[in-house]
This record gives structure tokens, sequence and C-alpha cells, in this order.
């Protein structure tokens, strides 16, 4: 049985003009419950990270700021969502729901954050709808604690996990892998341990041959004892900010390949669910919706 963080759904007073999905929070779950792939008893709802296993990433005076609101405009403007106490809060929890869900995916096999994939958030700032980096938390408290060794990032968002990148730059125990599209943002790339860039428009076969092959080495030689999977959906051919063209069932087989490649090698994965912009949100529920019934075709 897969487990779900859930969080409290908050809508941002986003600038007049701007476009952001946050519906699909609140309608992910409902699908998934409406059509039986999960039931409630497998949702769970955090509370908010301590402050101990935030600084352990993220710079104390960087984090300070944002809880007292204090960043200057530029820092503000470079993460894009207008600043709240409550946006905060939000952030926190969802850290919190995935450093959770690591310590049940290592019990149990897999484990889901329905937000989370805040991949673009650095270790002294906030980048592009980012604050706090839900996945690089969560490693570096397994690793401080013992619960892993050696870990692999697999982030499959459409945009390079920068901030994740530079993170663990240094960290020989984290190993970062992403594929992403090349001429997309970030427009200034880091260097992840194992960078895929795609050209614009890249298709199903193309995508899903290259990824396989360079999990399998991947998971091979580094022999994992825990991956973190970012699901992003924005690698869609109807995305508005993705500039990939997989179709609905290509994204679907992308997470067949990495969550089956982790069960049969008995690596705990811990998922967080990362971007999806399409113009209908549908489609983006959909998208999302296909990860978690992998997962329960494989794990179930």
């Amino acid at each position: 049985m897969i487990r779900i963080a859930h969080h409290p759904i908050y809508v941002h007073p986003l600038p007049k003009g701007h476009r952001f999905p946050m519906a699909k929070y609140e309608l992910l779950p409902q699908q998934l419950l409406l059509e039986g792939t999960c039931h409630k008893e497998q949702f769970f709802a955090p509370k908010r990270i301590a402050d101990s296993h935030v600084i352990r990433t993220h710079c104390q005076n960087y984090y300070e700021h944002l809880n007292s609101l204090s960043l200057s405009k530029k820092e503000a403007r470079r993460i894009g969502f207008p600043l709240s106490a409550k946006l905060i809060e939000r952030e926190c929890i969802i850290a919190q729901g995935t450093l959770e869900g690591c310590t049940f995916a290592i019990e149990n096999g897999i484990a889901f954050n329905v937000a989370g994939g805040t991949h673009h958030a650095f270790y002294d700032r906030g980048e592009a709808f980012c604050l706090l980096n839900d996945q690089a938390i969560a490693a570096n408290y397994l690793l401080d604690n013992n619960l892993a060794q050696r870990i692999l990032i697999v982030d499959l968002d459409v945009h390079q996990g920068n901030g994740t990148a530079a993170l663990f730059q240094n960290n020989s125990s984290v190993f970062t892998f992403s594929v992403h599209c090349k001429a997309n943002y970030p427009f200034q790339k880091e260097l992840s341990d194992l960078d895929i860039p795609l050209e614009d428009n890249t298709k199903d076969i193309a995508y899903l041959s290259i990824l396989e092959e360079a999990l399998l080495n991947l998971l091979k030689n580094l022999q994992p004892d825990f991956v973190f999977y970012l699901s992003g959906v924005d690698v869609l051919n109807e995305d508005k900010l993705g500039r990939l063209s997989l179709t609905l069932e290509g994204a679907k087989k992308r997470d067949e390949i990495v969550i089956s490649a982790c069960y049969e090698r008995n690596i705990p994965v811990q998922c967080s669910m990362g971007g999806g912009y399409a113009p209908d949100v549908n489609v983006i529920v959909e998208a999302h919706a296909n990860t978690y019934r992998v997962a329960e075709d494989i794990h179930g």
C-alpha cells in the first residue's frame, strides 16, 4: 500500500494575469479516491517541519528572513509568489510530508507527496515558485540519521533541478540525475552529477530510450539504497512551460520505468509531484494520477 502526504490547500494571491495550476493539489486526491486507486487511510496530513531539519540544508539567515517575511524585494521577486505567513507554513508542511514519506518508504517501498518537488530552492535563496527544497531536506535527514548511505535523486521535471544540483555538488553520498529540456528554464544550469539535456519537442520513443538506458546504468553502478523521484508532468506536449512532447501514455511509461526498476531492486522511493502547467487542469491531474496508478499496480 502506498502512503501519500496531503496538505491543506492554500490558494496563493498571484499577481493579476498570472496563472498557476493550484487546483491540481485538491483535484488529484479527489480523483484518486473517486476511482478507487487510493483510499482515505492512505493519506496523512503532516505537521510543520522542525526548524533544525530545514537549516541542515538551507542557510539559517535565509530561513529566518523567509519566516519573518523580510526578504528583499529582489529575493521575493525571484521566488515568484507574493510571500505570506500561510505560504511559508504550507512550504514547511510540504517539506515534512516528504521527510515522513521517506521513513514510510523504507518500511513499505514507496511513498508520495501530493505537492513538493521544489528543486529550484538553493541553500540561501528561493527561486521559481520554490522556497524550500523538500527532497534535499529529506535526503540530508536520511543521511544524518543513518537511514541511507547512498542516495539517487531522479529528477524528470522538464526543468533542470538547479537548486538540488547545487546543494549536493560536493556531497558524494547523493547523486543527482536530471533529464530536462536543454533550452528551457533555468537558462543558467548548475552541474548535476548526470545531466541529460534534451532538444525541444523530444517525443516518447527517444525520451524513454534515453531515460531507461541511463537509469539502469546508474542503478547498476551506484547501487543506491534510496531513490527520490521528481515526477513532474510538464514534459507533456500540451504543457505551456514545457517544450518537450511526451504523450500521456509516454509519461506513464516513464513512471513505470522508474518505479519498476526500483521495485525490482528493492530500493525504497519517495516521489514528489513537481511541475505541470497544461492549459487543461484535467490533463495535469490525469498525468499525475497515472504515477499513483503505476505505483499501485507495481506495489499493490
